[in-house]
């Protein structure tokens, strides 16, 4: 599947909006991809995880595991695609991924499945759970790398759409300063005044 088939899969289900939001990350943007228009449809769904499953074809993948919400229905279809178990992160009471449902078995290989990627931080948060549980990261697979490739991850990382769309902090924005109403469709809480759960 190719990136330009990807952008007019995307825009084809309404996946890529324009406004003013703020994202899981924090930071404001003019662009939101909204990639549970694409996973609410399982033949969509079928296509984009088959084609990352692609990628990770020679990998040994013993299980996929993906944040929730936005991974797990992708998470799920690439697991049935690898032959692999489908697990998901979750947050706790505290405000922090944990891997509160599954087990893993120590050695066992993981690709993080994902939605989409801004900063990284839920993908970076998963991976550290995983290897917590014992798992090996082998890669993470995403349906757009909205960063353009600027995330840097200590594993490969393989987007069916890598495109750099514009982000700014909360505090310079200019969407803010011209009054445009914003939204919140994202799912991760503001979590820098928690403090980190013990090790």
């Amino acid at each position: 599947m190719t990136p330009a088939e990807t952008t007019k899969l995307l825009e084809s289900v309404g996946a890529i909006r324009r406004g003013h939001f703020q994202l899981s990350s924090g930071l404001h943007s003019a662009a939101y991809c909204q990639c549970a228009r694409v996973l609410e449809r399982p033949a969509e769904t079928e296509k984009v995880a088959r084609a990352l499953a692609e990628k990770f074809k020679d990998a040994k993948v013993d299980v996929v595991a993906s944040p929730a919400l936005g991974g797990i229905v992708l998470g799920y279809e690439l697991a049935r695609h690898l032959g692999a178990r489908s697990v998901f992160v979750e947050r706790g009471p505290d405000g922090y991924f944990a891997l509160r449902r599954f087990d893993l078995a120590p050695g066992e290989r993981v690709v993080i499945g994902e939605d989409v990627i801004t900063t990284g931080g839920s993908t970076r948060e998963t991976i550290e759970v995983i290897r917590q549980a014992g798992g090996e990261v082998v890669g993470v697979a995403a349906i757009m790398d909205r960063s353009g490739g600027a995330v840097a991850l200590d594993v490969p990382l393989h987007a069916l759409l890598s495109q750099a769309m514009q982000t700014f902090p909360a505090a310079d924005c200019p969407l803010c300063r011209d009054a445009i109403p914003l939204e919140k469709p994202g799912s991760r809480p503001d979590l820098s005044s928690l403090p980190r759960p013990p090790q």
